[in-house]
């Protein structure tokens, strides 16, 4: 038994130095030939829908049909001024949002419940884009109202930031909805130059994320902090938010998107937020 085993390895050796090949040479090809076909299918994965060469990413994952522009502001309050802080953006806010004057548009208006304390968080929407944008500051320079409201506001504030923002093409466009809701702000700094990966990765994922209509609205950052992305979620309450993310990962496709595009961030944030009265998203 074991000279025929011995027969039959000479052989197979006979056969491969004819063809002027070693064994291990051989074993080597076989397995040069099996990495070729898994990078293959690794490079399958990544196949991209947007060739980011072409066009700066602003173009390409913003939507085209509108040229709408929207800020976002983090003002973080003096923790005993924040009750008056609120007072004093309710009784303006909504003035500048219904006068027809001004071509914005208050989207919502929170305060943070888990995440940074002390905080308020308003989203604005500029109909038009920098002009618009540009309009509404040379006219609020003039109006004595809001120059009061800004020096008061100023003694209540510990620090304030804001970005401008791009509205994701394939996500829902912020619309106001009916409360009570809580909303989840989570924001994504992104290594530079993924931002068209993530885009190509989200335009998929989202499909997983509008069964119980929680995905609000999906940002990317012009100026300020860039490369920042900035996805807005309502929910019921901290237990319904719990069970549809839970829920997601039952879904086909959804884990494969969490896989690839967890590799692009540098860094995450989650804030829970609670909207103002005068917020028309509650």
């Amino acid at each position: 038994m074991a000279s025929r085993t011995m027969l039959m390895a000479l052989s197979r050796a006979s056969r491969a130095q004819a063809c002027g090949l070693r064994p291990l040479a051989i074993r080597g090809l076989a397995s040069s030939s099996q990495k070729s076909r898994e990078d293959s299918w690794l490079r399958s994965l990544f196949v991209r829908k947007v060739d980011p060469r072409k066009d700066a990413h602003s173009n390409l994952l913003a939507k085209k049909e509108i040229s709408n522009l929207y800020k976002i502001q983090f003002h973080n309050v003096k923790p005993e001024c924040l009750e008056s802080y609120n007072k004093l953006c309710e009784e303006l806010l909504p003035k500048i949002h219904a006068d027809e004057d001004y071509p914005c548009t208050l989207v919502g208006t929170w305060n943070t419940w888990y995440g940074e304390q002390d905080q308020a968080v308003h989203l604005w929407k500029y109909e038009g884009g920098y002009p618009a944008l540009t309009e509404v500051m040379n006219k609020l320079r003039k109006n004595k109202e809001f120059t009061e409201f800004r020096k008061a506001r100023g003694n209540m504030l510990l620090s304030r930031k804001n970005q401008l923002l791009l509205e994701f093409s394939f996500w829902n466009e912020p619309v106001p909805r009916k409360g009570p809701n809580i909303y989840e702000l989570r924001s994504y700094q992104l290594r530079p130059g993924t931002m068209i990966e993530w885009g190509n990765h989200w335009a998929r994922a989202i499909r997983y994320r509008q069964d119980g209509d929680e995905a609000v609205a999906g940002f990317f950052s012009q100026i300020g902090h860039l490369y920042m992305v900035h996805h807005l979620w309502a929910y019921q309450d901290l237990q319904t938010r719990d069970d549809i993310r839970n829920s997601a990962w039952q879904k086909d496709g959804w884990d494969e998107c969490v896989y690839y595009t967890v590799p692009l961030i540098q860094e995450m944030d989650s804030r829970i937020m609670i909207p103002l009265k005068s917020s028309p998203l509650q």
